[in-house]
């Protein structure tokens, strides 16, 4: 939904911008939102705030790849593996 008509900027412009971790004032810095009429500051405050109270997308990453490696890891040091890189030499 597009949340500043002035410079176009779409709530999930704004929501990407807050789940870096990114203030109002930075994503107003950066993108324009409430920066021309300023009707559309409430909304962006509120996308924002939304946000700002769950995790960063940053955050989320980081944890998936550390339990990615950490499986991968397993799985290396497992005897299945083992077993069927011997199997693929042979």
């Amino acid at each position: 939904m597009i949340v500043c008509v002035c410079r176009r900027i779409s709530d999930r412009e704004i929501a990407r911008h807050a789940h870096a971790g990114m203030s109002f004032d930075e994503i107003q810095f950066e993108l324009g939102v409430a920066t021309q009429c300023g009707r559309c500051e409430s909304c962006a405050r509120d996308v924002v705030a939304q946000c700002s109270s769950s995790h960063p997308v940053a955050a989320l990453h980081k944890e998936a790849a550390t339990q990615t490696i950490q499986l991968a890891n397993s799985i290396q040091e497992s005897k299945a593996w083992n077993c069927s890189q011997r199997s693929l030499a042979a």
